[in-house]
């Protein structure tokens, strides 16, 4: 009976370990950044060039922080919300209704801003990632073509 009980407390800060190690890694495994090698400006043009050069549909270019400060906001350092979209993938994604609910995270978004001392950077989901956690059709499009793409449109700014 004392074995089970060794096994059981064993089994249990394995456990805890584990959940402590996903809550450490999970941000850092979801999200990413790159440096930019450009100013803001040139960092979004050339992410939009890059994802129209493939047929990818740049559906705006919001600016974040002058949003948050017409709301009553602080004033914030550049942030730029690229939000792009490629017909096909999206639409082989909402076409399934158990997939539907990924449609909060469309269209992709990739993220240009600018850290406190003035590097360029662009923030982006894990498409690989988030894909392979849904299984199915998003996995085959957002693990497959999504995330291949991103990563072209990425290093277009390196």
């Amino acid at each position: 009976m004392n074995r089970f009980y060794v096994f059981l407390a064993g089994v249990a800060a394995g456990a805890a370990v584990l959940a402590v190690a996903m809550m450490i890694s999970a941000p850092s495994l979801m999200l990413g950044e790159v440096r930019s090698a450009h100013g803001l400006d040139d960092t979004v043009r050339l992410l939009t060039e890059a994802a129209e050069g493939e047929g990818w549909v740049v559906s705006s270019v919001q600016p974040l922080d002058r949003s948050v400060k017409k709301h009553g906001g602080p004033e914030l350092r550049p942030v730029r919300l690229v939000n792009i979209c490629q017909a096909d993938h999206a639409g082989r994604i909402l076409g399934e209704d158990e997939a539907r609910m990924v449609s909060v995270l469309m269209p992709c978004t990739l993220a240009v801003y600018e850290k406190s001392d003035g590097s360029v950077w662009v923030g982006h989901m894990n498409p690989g990632l988030m894909g392979r956690l849904f299984g199915g059709v998003v996995s085959e499009v957002m693990a497959g073509p999504v995330a291949e793409a991103q990563a072209r449109f990425i290093d277009a700014v390196r």
